[in-house]
């Protein structure tokens, strides 16, 4: 299955928080709808980016995991918070 995506940020190799702290400013830069994909590295990231994206209102579309590397694509908020 394919997806469509408007940016892409990589952050594989960084530790918590930083691929959260990343998308958090990528998504603030992106239009409202648009659609991040976040590709991280960090077990950690698998708990922590659906909760960011809970907390902050932004849409978790789906995540998907290929040797290690975790691709998370997000859809931005129509609101800012």
């Amino acid at each position: 299955m394919t997806h469509i995506f408007d940016q892409d940020l990589d952050a594989i190799d960084l530790l918590c928080p930083l691929p959260v702290l990343k998308a958090r400013k990528r998504l603030l830069a992106m239009a409202p709808g648009e659609i991040l994909r976040l590709r991280a590295s960090d077990p950690a990231a698998v708990i922590d980016v659906p909760h960011f994206c809970a907390e902050a209102g932004h849409e978790f579309v789906s995540m998907s995991d290929e040797d290690g590397v975790q691709s998370y694509l997000i859809r931005r908020s129509k609101t800012t918070l």
